[in-house]
């Protein structure tokens, strides 16, 4: 049997990664890519906890992120097809939409 502390390492690498990947990256698929890892990392720990602890807390929790994590896809993905139609670029660094 695999100790809780590997997932839980496992899963701080990931979202470590995640982090990092939002942090650094410019490009829009990338930055959504990331969080998506994050969100993925937080399963992890979630299903990880809840079968040391013997409960399907964790699962439901995952469940709900299952479901957010799918709706922010689908309006993210949809948002970025409307930038690249409008500025002809997914380069978050030189979209400036919000600037007056």
């Amino acid at each position: 049997m695999i100790p809780l502390s590997h997932f839980m390492i496992l899963s701080a690498v990931l979202f470590t990664i995640g982090v990092l990947g939002v942090v650094l990256r410019r490009n829009a698929i990338m930055i959504f890519m990331s969080v998506e890892l994050m969100l993925n990392a937080v399963n992890l720990a979630f299903v990880a906890l809840a079968r040391s602890l013997h409960t399907l807390d964790g699962q439901v929790f995952v469940f709900f992120v299952m479901t957010v994590a799918a709706a922010e896809v689908a309006i993210g993905l949809a948002l970025i097809v409307v930038l690249f139609r409008t500025k002809g670029t997914i380069d978050v660094d030189e979209v400036n939409l919000l600037k007056g």
